[in-house]
């Protein structure tokens, strides 16, 4: 065992006093990440928009629900959840998800785009039609699937320019479906699900690039933490489904409301709300292990763990969804200490969620909201700015200012 491994187990046992095999064993397998000074530093005051950053760092908001976003003639859909950026020339866009129903031109998913300097100069809508949808994932071949968070849902694949429309991608499933990670180098989508009793599924394209058909294919988890991945006999079941795809393999592994998802560096990243989990997913060896467990944390760093997205540094952002608290975005460094990145302030954001982190292509810019802001439920979508570390040991970074 490592020292700094020995060290985190032994916060984690200190944390709850109790050193009996269950739980030593629990911690061992896991080696979970526990609360610890930030790279970055501590957190400053509010800004202007209410928001706690590191030094260094700086906010703007880029968008309001309900309003035109500044310069454009689109007006910012409601509840703002998941998003991703895409490089353009001259420029690059951010899409974002709206987790709302299809009406009155809500639902389904929008776009800012930013010249190379970082000013807005277009936003507009890339998918309709499409029912609360949450979070999804950035292909390599620059689409972006949105997925519909309800019982009946599919997940969606867009343009991001707004040139083509959304087209349905069947053979991910129907179901409850939450985000997804494409995995370039096996060439696999991971797909995760909201449900208490969640899985976690795999999707592998017929011809990769083309999400138009393929096997899905959902996981079964042993005590060890090896994975196999079992064919779900029916993808795309009929409404009224009587026969969900999470119940269809019948010793596949249950999740407690799969969440956030991102693909870096060989690892699947995702998170579980119910139970305040981060995974680590090695898609080389596919072996599963638990990287943060709010229960093993003396630090209790993480509430309501949701959205996630990656650094070029290694690091993980977690965005918390929790009610009546302070909202944090959580970093994960790569040594396995969480420390709060940004904290939204202020009574109207307390039951509000943190969604759609996204950092530029460049690594510069982070992108994320405020789902549901005061009394009326405004999603508020933020840029920070600042010396965002390109490694593990380092800061500073190249592209666009």
């Amino acid at each position: 065992m490592k020292r700094r491994e020995f060290l985190r187990l032994g916060a984690a046992v200190a944390a709850t006093g109790v050193v009996g095999s269950s739980l030593w064993q629990e911690a061992l397998a896991a080696f979970p990440a526990v609360d610890g000074p930030s790279p970055y530093g501590p957190l400053g005051p509010p800004d202007a928009n209410g928001l706690r950053l590191p030094a260094g760092f700086q906010s703007r908001l880029v968008a309001t629900s309900g309003l035109p976003v500044p310069g454009t003639g689109y007006t910012w859909h409601t509840f703002p959840d998941g998003g991703a950026t895409f490089p353009i020339q001259g420029g690059w866009i951010y899409v974002s998800n709206s987790e709302f129903i299809a009406i009155a031109g809500s639902g389904g998913a929008g776009a800012v785009r930013f010249d190379h300097q970082g000013n807005v100069v277009d936003a507009y809508r890339i998918l309709a039609g499409t029912d609360l949808n949450c979070a999804g994932g950035a292909t390599p071949w620059g689409t972006w699937i949105s997925c519909e968070e309800i019982d009946t849902g599919y997940a969606w694949e867009c343009d991001p320019t707004g040139q083509q429309p959304g087209v349905r991608r069947s053979g991910l499933g129907r179901f409850k479906h939450e985000a997804a990670a494409v995995d370039p180098e096996f060439r696999h989508v991971y797909l995760t699900e909201d449900e208490g009793d969640g899985r976690l599924y795999r999707f592998t394209p017929a011809v990769w690039g083309d999400l138009a058909s393929g096997l899905l294919e959902v996981a079964r988890v042993d005590a060890a933490g090896d994975v196999a991945w079992i064919p779900v006999p029916e993808p795309d079941p009929p409404a009224p489904i009587t026969n969900p795809t999470r119940h269809q393999v019948s010793d596949s592994t249950p999740f407690n409301r799969g969440e956030g998802m991102v693909w870096r560096d060989g690892h699947v990243y995702f998170t579980t709300t119910g139970d305040d989990r981060v995974w680590d997913l090695e898609t080389a060896s596919q072996q599963l292990r638990v990287l943060y467990d709010r229960s093993l944390d003396p630090g209790d760093r993480l509430n309501g763990v949701d959205n996630i997205t990656a650094a070029r540094s290694g690091d993980l952002l977690v965005a918390e969804d929790h009610k009546g608290g302070e909202q944090e975005l959580v970093l994960i460094a790569p040594d396995g200490v969480v420390s709060p990145f940004c904290q939204l302030t202020g009574a109207d954001q307390a039951d509000s969620e943190i969604t759609g982190p996204a950092f530029d292509p460049w690594g510069r810019r982070l992108y994320f909201s405020s789902q549901r802001a005061g009394s009326l439920g405004i999603g508020l979508t933020y840029e920070v700015s600042g010396p965002f570390r390109q490694s593990a040991t380092g800061g500073g970074c190249a592209g666009p200012v």
